[in-house]
């Protein structure tokens, strides 16, 4: 037994040892005028999260805030002793209400605030050809049938009868987005499987290309249905460049990193 308190009171010897020590560390770190400068210019390059936005059942994805972790960018000044933005480090700092904790809401536009917008396209066909051949990014409903592992468009489950397949084949080559694009089907398995839940504000067919040109906004998700026209997608791709918004994948436009 008195070994045992003898063992305990090493240990806990031990372990204030090393508390006193990281405490007098950090106070020496904090003096160190490098420490104190870095400090005080972190402020201005801070960035605030933004939460997302709940409306019934729909929802606008958040952004993650950036705050800079004042240790790893001090060491990464260390060696020059200087100052320089281009040295911090910076932590994320998830939303208060975010996208993950509420994935029972549907998703219908990514936030505003990326400056991106999504093309999802129902199948491949002339227009995907058209949209290879200018290497433009778009996410591709995909099912047993025409599903190619590692292929140009980033896949999205679009299977019911065959979820867990399909499901399986993106886990494999590691390209599960875990994206529901929704329809008259589906909802209870994606729900069930903890899926991103997307009804795509923007729908693009045979003839209201008016309308949807009108409507696209920093965030969009436009859905090209198979009856769309390639003259239509010109036109669509003419109005996203105008606007100077980036064409991104749909798992890029609807999580929360701040880029």
């Amino acid at each position: 037994m008195k070994k045992y308190y003898q063992f305990f009171g090493l240990v806990l010897i031990m372990v204030f040892s090393f508390y006193y020590t990281e405490q007098i560390a950090t106070i020496v770190l904090n003096k160190n005028p490098l420490m104190q400068m870095i400090k005080e210019e972190a402020r201005n390059y801070n960035v605030s999260s933004v939460n997302a936005l709940i409306d019934g059942n729909y929802i606008v994805p958040g952004l993650k805030g950036l705050e800079v972790n004042l240790r790893d960018s001090f060491y990464n000044m260390k060696e020059s002793n200087v100052f320089s933005e281009y040295f911090l480090v910076f932590d994320e700092v998830k939303p208060e209400i975010s996208l993950n904790d509420n994935k029972d809401k549907i998703i219908r536009q990514g936030n505003y605030k990326k400056k991106m917008v999504s093309l999802i396209l129902e199948s491949e066909g002339e227009i995907s050809e058209y949209l290879k051949s200018k290497n433009i990014k778009a996410s591709l409903l995909s099912n047993l049938s025409n599903y190619v592992a590692n292929g140009y468009f980033e896949a999205i489950n679009n299977e019911v009868s065959g979820f867990k397949s399909l499901e399986n084949s993106l886990n494999l080559n590691k390209e599960n987005k875990n994206i529901c694009i929704l329809n008259d089907n589906n909802k209870d398995i994606c729900l069930k499987n903890n899926k991103y839940l997307v009804d795509p504000g923007l729908k693009l067919n045979s003839s209201n290309i008016i309308d949807v040109k009108n409507n696209i906004l920093s965030g969009s998700i436009i859905l090209i249905k198979n009856s769309a026209k390639l003259s239509d997608i010109m036109l669509i791709l003419k109005e996203i460049n105008y606007k100077d918004l980036e064409i991104v994948f749909l798992s890029d436009l609807i999580k929360e990193d701040n880029n």
